[in-house]
């Protein structure tokens, strides 16, 4: 029986994908509380590739992974209102105040959140955020017309909002741009494969995976090891420096899960681990003195597929949540 956790995050958030992982689109159904997300059809698709807006209306909760201008107006007072956006690993996302009409002095807000928050949890975390919390807001009640453009640090941001008087509301214009070296990610859907690369940076990066997934890792560089050392050191992990760690939980706040595995010397090859969390992070903490590099996939575990240990597999996590 699924969590709560993955209840949240598959019915509000992120349930982006069909079964084959192929589905990169999504958008909330206008009709139908019951039906809320509906993958975009390929005429849509290739209309946007032509280079037409894509223009929509927005509801109280929401997600978007999608550029185009969408507003929000309310019909009733909204008091707890959300928006999610998500892009690709490598894009970052801009949100832009075309319009707004909004009684701030009345109690009405309208935030932009660096990353997403979920029931009080964080991505990225405060520990792998180079802002801090308070930074990662943007309220336009304080802000204003001085910053109508705010830029995420990653491929997820959201706004939060509440409107009381009905006939107001916003528009906004969503756009992506490109991040040469993504750092912390939410994957779209639950199997794929990605390359993280810090080059030189002191900075902790996550990959997030919101379903219970087969990871495995096949290739890792660590800069101060250069491949000589196949031996943890006494310290642990942590005490190199530069490390990979496989983190598993229930959250969305890397900070606050599991320790399930840490890797501190390069290789090439294969380690693979069956984590049955709701939530599977892969996170590299590098010391900006080397480039580091992981490369991995990753698919959505089968409840059915035999447990039984591969070579170079690391024991399962988390399978009596699932």
């Amino acid at each position: 029986m699924p969590s709560a956790f993955q209840f949240q995050c598959h019915l509000v958030l992120i349930f982006l994908a069909a079964s084959k992982g192929e589905t990169r689109y999504l958008e909330v159904r206008d009709a139908g509380e019951d039906d809320p997300f509906l993958l975009l059809s390929e005429d849509l698709k290739r209309e946007l590739s032509a280079g037409q807006i894509y223009r929509r209306s927005l509801r109280c909760i929401d997600m978007l992974s999608i550029e185009g201008q969408f507003t929000f107006t309310a019909e009733q007072p909204q008091l707890h209102c959300a928006t999610f956006f998500i892009g690709e690993p490598e894009e970052l996302i801009t949100v832009h105040y075309d319009f707004v009409n909004i009684d701030c002095h009345g109690g009405d807000f309208l935030k932009v959140f660096d990353g997403w928050i979920l029931k009080g949890e964080k991505f990225p975390s405060s520990l792998d955020h180079p802002l801090t919390t308070s930074q990662r807001y943007v309220d336009f009640c304080e802000s204003g017309n001085i910053q109508r453009s705010i830029t995420s640090s990653q491929n997820v941001a959201m706004i939060f909002f509440r409107i009381q008087q009905p006939g107001n509301g916003f528009t906004v214009t969503v756009k992506k741009s490109s991040n040469l070296f993504p750092c912390n990610v939410i994957s779209q859907t639950p199997s794929g494969r990605f390359t993280m690369v810090i080059p030189h940076q002191h900075r902790n990066c996550s990959f997030s995976i919101i379903y219970p997934v087969v990871i495995k890792i096949s290739d890792l560089i660590l800069g101060h090891l250069n491949g000589l050392f196949l031996k943890k050191p006494p310290a642990g992990c942590a005490g190199m420096g530069d490390f990979v760690e496989l983190l598993g939980g229930a959250g969305l706040d890397p900070s606050k899960m599991f320790p399930l595995a840490d890797l501190c010397h390069s290789f090439h090859g294969s380690a693979q681990m069956k984590v049955g969390c709701d939530n599977t992070v892969l996170r590299m903490v590098s010391s900006g003195k080397h480039i580091n590099r992981v490369t991995f996939e990753y698919h959505q575990l089968d409840l059915q597929e035999t447990e039984t240990r591969k070579e170079n597999s690391i024991e399962e996590f988390c399978f009596p949540s699932i």
